[in-house]
């Protein structure tokens, strides 16, 4: 095996406080050294971890790469309701009226992520 990826990493304004709000969206936790003002906080979920990073640019353009989630245990219009009372905002609604499709987010420093159909709404 060549290479693995240990972490995806976001640069943010606020390391902690996004931390916080993408584990809540993947229901982990963040690192147990991070505290609020670290310049750095983890959140480990299954299969790899997201690494926040505080630099003092604000982001300025549209992201060039993005998370699709899927939800595991609600559909995705669940899912996005639940994201969207947690802090995300709506970018983008691509649900057609045959139920396929996906819903753009951003979360709240206007990093966009995209919420699929759950596998259970894939086999119908």
């Amino acid at each position: 095996m060549a290479s693995l990826v240990r972490h995806v990493t976001v640069d943010c304004s606020d390391a902690y406080t996004l931390a916080t709000f993408w584990a809540a969206v993947l229901d982990s936790k963040i690192g147990d050294d991070d505290e609020p003002g670290d310049p750095e906080a983890l959140v480990e979920t299954a299969g790899t971890a997201l690494l926040f990073v505080t630099v003092p640019e604000r982001k300025s353009v549209k992201n060039r790469v993005h998370l699709d989630l899927q939800p595991q245990d609600r559909t995705r219009d669940q899912e996005v309701e639940r994201l969207l009372e947690l802090g995300a905002t709506l970018v983008g609604d691509h649900r057609r009226e045959d139920g396929k499709g996906w819903v753009t987010l951003a979360d709240p420093e206007g990093n966009e992520f995209c919420v699929e159909r759950s596998a259970a709404e894939r086999t119908e």
